[in-house]
């Protein structure tokens, strides 16, 4: 596949998606080549970039100023009108287009030594967190995801069966961010169990 340069067509207008706590969930509904990827709580580059054979890379499709979504803000706990630096990029593998990661940074929380997250280029934001030993995640949340609930770029091609998401926030010295990651259809989890692997997102 070649590089693709970022494209300000997106698909439809999203819709919210239905995320909920990974406990409410029967073991069932989630099948179990994804879980392990779902549900693992170490960082997702770092299992990307061993899946890939270190063929990793990060596509900026978006990254500007607005308002998060009404869900974003509740999980967030801040206010629907408060502004934040909002990120979506897509993580590829062997250059094939992986997983598509949006990050919801409230500018409140950029202040400090996080006041550089304002200006992310190509690196995974999970490598910096990880690497902050200040850093603790919340409880996961899964959805499964109707593609056109996801702003993917025309490009990508039309995708018809639902993708599998997850979201948590990170707080970093106590200043909360959040981070969805859908896996594409292009990304085959039974081929890269993340057991399997050793070692940011």
């Amino acid at each position: 596949m070649t590089h693709l340069n970022p494209s300000p067509q997106i698909l439809a207008k999203h819709r919210e998606a239905h995320w909920q706590s990974y406990r409410r969930l029967p073991a069932y509904v989630v099948p179990s080549h994804w879980r392990h990827w779902l549900l693992d709580r170490g960082s997702l580059t770092q299992r990307l970039v061993a899946a890939s054979g270190g063929q990793f890379r990060v596509r900026i499709l978006s990254q500007a100023i607005a308002k998060p979504r009404r869900s974003e803000a509740k999980v967030l706990g801040i206010a629907n009108s408060h502004l934040a630096v909002i990120r979506e990029v897509i993580l590829y593998g062997k250059d094939q287009p992986w997983v598509y990661a949006r990050s919801v940074l409230p500018l409140s929380s950029l202040t400090g030594r996080l006041a550089r997250l304002r200006n992310l280029d190509e690196r995974p934001l999970g490598a910096i967190l990880f690497a902050d030993p200040s850093m603790r995640r919340s409880k996961l949340e899964l959805a499964r995801v109707q593609p056109a609930k996801v702003a993917l770029p025309v490009e990508l091609g039309i995708f018809d069966t639902p993708l599998w998401g997850r979201r948590s926030v990170f707080y970093v010295a106590d200043k909360p961010l959040l981070v969805s990651e859908i896996f594409l259809p292009t990304f085959t989890p039974a081929d890269s169990a993340p057991n399997d692997l050793s070692g940011h997102h």
